[in-house]
């Protein structure tokens, strides 16, 4: 089963790097560009059949190493 985890800063949590890809793209010719946070994908192949089972093992999974809780919020897909 494959999992997906989409992690991302909170809210009011300073972001450089999103800050310096805003700035990059305005030197590349995008000033339309008013504001980027960035984050990251995380792909899992899980040896798990049962949806629910997969999705509580990543939710773990994500609490205890993908996702840093007090400054990232994640979201989790399972196909």
């Amino acid at each position: 089963m494959k999992a997906k985890v989409h992690v991302a800063l909170k809210s009011g949590v300073l972001d450089p790097q999103g800050k310096a890809i805003n700035h990059a793209l305005h030197t590349l010719g995008f000033p339309a560009v008013r504001d980027v946070r960035q984050g990251k994908l995380i792909e899992l192949e899980i040896d798990e059949q049962d949806p629910a089972k997969a999705r509580a093992a990543v939710e773990e999974m994500c609490k205890k190493l993908l996702a840093n809780p007090v400054m990232e919020t994640y979201r989790i897909e399972i196909e």
